[in-house]
């Protein structure tokens, strides 16, 4: 009986998982769902050179931001999937697990945090030393694909060949699994943000219009597209006259969104040729038969199936609820603790 109950005790299962995103921060506890889904954004003042007072975090850093545009600023502490400022991030972190939803279920919880594949050891300890100064009690680290993987409802275990392609937005990532392994992963910094910077671009170029992310971002939901040329739509943006500086109004096209999305979107496409080419040939049979898998945000874009799908000679699909994939990935993990222990990075 004490052997049978040690071997239950080896491996522990998590409290909470992180998906700490270029955009928004995630966190959700096992056997409680999503607790906490908030910008990963901090607000701060400039103090003196190289020095600065953080404000605010998440939901409430952008609400002071809105209130005093002229001497806060705003500061995304991930970038690309990947912490870019220890200290901000740091405090970020501190700030979400006081939430008295986080901290009520845990109060020094073993964590599990999803990161993009193939990050340096560097970024790896970043990570685990924040969660850690943060309050966590243990670190578990695990690659995103796998994670929206499970979330997606791919059967990781299974000897089959499956690809998911995550458009996150700071990253896209294009793995093909197999028996709860990463065969091959083909990871681009081109996903939702540099879509957004592209609309502004084009419309900075193109109509000598500037307009700021929040509208870019909202422009590519209501009428962004893959296929410029289908089913044209048409909205009214607000922004700047970069010839007067005078604000106005000025119609767009969902051709003319479209068009400012090609580049980025071409981007993803030659990411799975290239995921393809390189999969093992006794895989490729299983990925014609199983197609391609779309996770995370960018996955909405309009008409983006049909488009990889006629490029691509592959059958695609949207997982439920893209948007949160690697939450409901995260989620699972957190009541299987033998395959967090299988599938988990070592640091």
């Amino acid at each position: 009986m004490f052997l049978s109950w040690l071997k239950n005790e080896t491996h522990v299962a998590a409290d909470l998982y992180i998906d700490l995103g270029t955009a928004n921060t995630i966190i959700a506890g096992r056997k409680k769902g999503v607790l906490l889904n908030e910008p990963s954004l901090v607000a701060y003042q400039k103090i003196s050179a190289g020095k600065k007072r953080l404000l605010a975090f998440g939901n409430d850093a952008k609400n002071v931001l809105s209130k005093n545009p002229g001497n806060v600023f705003m500061q995304k502490p991930v970038r690309d999937g990947v912490i870019a400022d220890f200290e901000s991030t740091e405090q970020m972190l501190r700030h979400f697990l006081k939430n008295p939803i986080v901290k009520n279920a845990y109060s020094r919880p073993r964590i599990i945090v999803s990161l993009p594949y193939g990050v340096t050891e560097v970024e790896k300890k970043a990570v685990v030393d924040t969660c850690k100064f943060a309050g966590a009690k243990e670190v578990f680290l695990i690659d995103e694909p796998m994670v929206a993987a499970i979330g997606a409802g791919i059967p990781i275990k299974s000897p089959l060949g499956h690809m998911i392609v995550d458009i996150g937005g700071g990253t896209t990532e294009v793995a093909i699994i197999a028996l709860a392994d990463i065969v091959y992963c083909e990871g681009i910094r081109v996903a939702g943000h540099r879509i957004d910077e592209e609309i502004m671009d084009y419309l900075k170029r193109e109509k000598h219009f500037v307009i700021n992310e929040s509208t870019a971002e909202e422009i590519k939901h209501s009428i962004g597209t893959a296929m410029p040329k289908k089913d044209i739509q048409k909205a009214i943006i607000s922004g700047r006259d970069l010839n007067t500086g005078l604000s106005k109004q000025i119609e767009v096209s969902s051709e003319e969104i479209g068009m400012a999305m090609s580049s980025p979107i071409e981007a993803i496409v030659n990411s799975i040729h290239k995921a393809i080419e390189q999969t093992p040939p006794e895989l490729v049979s299983d990925l014609i038969e199983n197609g391609i898998v779309l996770a995370g945000g960018g996955a909405l874009i309009r008409d983006l199936p049909l488009r990889l799908q006629n490029e691509v000679r592959l059958p695609v699909r949207v997982a439920e609820n893209p948007l949160i994939s690697l939450a409901k990935g995260g989620e699972i993990l957190l009541e299987d603790p033998d395959l967090l222990d299988k599938i988990q990075l070592e640091y």
